[in-house]
């Protein structure tokens, strides 16, 4: 299946998506079979669907049932290994002549990776992530990243490049051809700790089995308070996120992708 129409299933799949299809189902429904029941119900359940989502105590809920699963470690708590693998999707592709790197919300991740490195956790960082094909002439994922970290004091010499992978499936396949090729065995795995659940089990469906170095907590402990059940914006963002990383573990299920 093309990338593209993965991407536009997901969006499907995704809570905007589905509530916007199951509305568009209900009006149709009561314009053509006048089924002014059924349409209701439909109505409800879009609406029901998207505003539990968009609850912060729900979204808090759906992210530290992912977060919760790996522990956050100092960078000297954290065991050794031959090289740090640092999952791409913290940095936007930005175009060659932008002086700045474009920093995402999840460039934790880089952070994260050089504080490993300059504790001696291991000598070597693999940075993977390449661009999309809508990307256009952008330095990839990987490239970004190996300009925040020479900022960040890592050597270019420790720095091994994966540019091609598009998705953490291509992650995990890449890296572990280029650890091969680099006689390498034992790798840390830095990526946000929503993604790690599904990242770990990836890694593992082609025969890695990494050492998680989590990164990019978003839940912290929050007093219970009523506001905390009213309908927001970034809630029902945070909740799509989460539902991804489950939607794309059952997917990648099915294909013999993850373990």
């Amino acid at each position: 299946m093309p990338l593209y129409l993965d991407k536009v299933l997901s969006q499907l799949a995704y809570p905007l998506g589905s509530a916007i299809a199951l509305l568009l189902l209900a009006l149709l429904l009561l314009i053509i079979r006048r089924r002014h029941g059924l349409s209701i119900t439909l109505m409800i359940l879009a609406l029901a669907w998207l505003g539990a989502l968009s609850m912060p105590a729900v979204s808090d809920r759906l992210r530290l049932s992912l977060e919760s699963r790996y522990p956050q470690l100092a960078a000297d708590a954290t065991p050794a290994a031959e090289v740090i693998v640092l999952l791409g999707g913290g940095m936007y592709p930005t175009p060659p002549d932008w002086p700045h790197p474009g920093m995402g919300a999840s460039a934790d991740r880089v952070w994260h990776a050089a504080r490993l490195y300059h504790a001696g956790k291991a000598p070597r960082i693999i940075a993977t992530g390449g661009t999309m094909g809508w990307d256009g002439e952008r330095a990839s994922g990987s490239q970004s990243m190996r300009r925040l970290l020479l900022d960040l004091g890592v050597p270019d010499s420790a720095i091994l490049l994966e540019s091609y992978s598009r998705n953490t499936r291509e992650n995990a396949v890449f890296s572990q051809q280029l650890m091969r090729q680099e006689g390498l065995q034992s790798a840390l795995l830095v990526t946000s700790a929503l993604h790690m659940h599904r990242s770990m089990a990836t890694f593992r469906a082609v025969g890695l089995d990494p050492i998680p170095a989590a990164t990019d907590f978003e839940v912290a402990p929050e007093p219970s308070h009523p506001l905390r059940w009213l309908p927001d914006a970034e809630a029902l963002h945070d909740s799509t996120r989460a539902l991804k990383e489950y939607l794309g573990l059952a997917v990648y299920r099915l294909r013999g992708w993850a373990e």
